[in-house]
């Protein structure tokens, strides 16, 4: 095992598969020279020369619509988008082509692409530039979104997602870009479609991913007297089913926690699959958790109260779990 932050845990992913793949190619705004706009591919253009690793003109449709080409011809492109709020810029390119070519072409075409962008909600960047828009893309039949919150589960996504042979969009934290963890210095996939179970419970299931993930682990150490059993989803879709039922029919509680807007959220279609799987096997009613239903605040007061916060999650969790029921 190895310590990298989270950052240089992409960086690895991508230099792995890079070097393993021959036709892995990288391209997008400011990757090549400048290395990534936070730093995700430094290094790479001095390893792998300008054929692999290029810059591009800001045109997010442009970026992918190339990587789909690209892909479509046989190479496995990975692009980056400088913010998840831009990947908006290229619907048309992922929910009209990239993710429709395989059904179209009777599986004559793969698009063995990958679309990495950087969610910046909690760095005080704004409404345009710290938005939370997975439920849009895990609504798209044939697009895959992953999104890992550690530097070990964010590498092993990224190298799956890059061996992938559906395009899958890769949502990275940058609130935890500096967090460090270990990371297995072997191969360390991770497969798309599974959960990892990170603390075994009896009282109540909380099931988080991305930029939430991180503060349920803290929530955790002001809830001592609860047994949690904690799930971080880390595939938004296709999400592991099974691990989530297996967990909730045990605990008999849910408490879903996102940190994008609650409402029409992940943690809807969640719950509601939950909630027919295991109806009258519930001890409470599933609670979500996400942001508030506003556009994301500058002001750091503002996007705190915005979003879920540790205490939050706390506080959720003992409303879930009534202190009678703690024995």
């Amino acid at each position: 095992m190895t310590a990298l932050k989270y950052w240089q845990a992409v960086n690895t992913a991508m230099r792995e598969e890079m070097e393993r793949d021959p036709k892995v190619i990288l391209f997008g705004e400011d990757v090549a020279a400048p290395g990534g706009s936070f730093g995700a591919s430094k290094g790479l253009l001095d390893a792998f020369g300008p054929e692999r690793v290029r810059d591009t003109p800001i045109s997010e449709a442009t970026i992918v619509g190339t990587a789909l080409g690209a892909a479509m011809t046989g190479y496995r492109p990975i692009v980056e988008i400088m913010f998840f709020d831009f990947v908006a810029v290229a619907m048309d390119q992922i929910v009209n082509q990239a993710a429709k070519i395989s059904y179209m072409s009777a599986g004559g075409y793969a698009a063995p692409m990958v679309i990495r962008t950087i969610c910046a909600a909690g760095r005080r960047t704004g409404p345009q530039h710290s938005q939370n828009l997975e439920v849009l893309f895990a609504h798209i039949p044939g697009l895959k979104v992953v999104w890992g919150s550690t530097p070990a589960d964010v590498r092993g996504l990224l190298k799956a997602a890059i061996r992938d042979d559906a395009p899958v969009l890769a949502i990275e934290s940058l609130v935890e870009w500096s967090s460090r963890g270990e990371v297995d210095e072997a191969d360390g996939i991770v497969p798309i479609g599974s959960a990892a179970v990170r603390t075994q419970g009896d009282d109540i299931t909380v099931l988080s991913w991305g930029g939430a993930a991180p503060k349920t682990v803290r929530a955790l150490e002001e809830l001592g007297d609860v047994s949690v059993e904690l799930i971080d989803l880390r595939t938004i879709s296709p999400w592991d089913r099974a691990t989530v039922l297996a967990s909730v029919e045990k605990t008999g509680r849910l408490l879903i926690v996102h940190d994008a807007v609650v409402d029409f959220g992940v943690g809807a279609e969640i719950a509601a699959t939950v909630g027919k799987e295991l109806f009258g096997r519930l001890r409470a009613p599933i609670e979500r958790l996400g942001a508030l239903s506003a556009p994301a605040p500058f002001a750091p007061h503002l996007e705190d109260a915005y979003l879920p916060q540790p205490s939050d999650i706390a506080a959720a969790v003992r409303d879930i779990v009534r202190p009678s029921d703690n024995t």
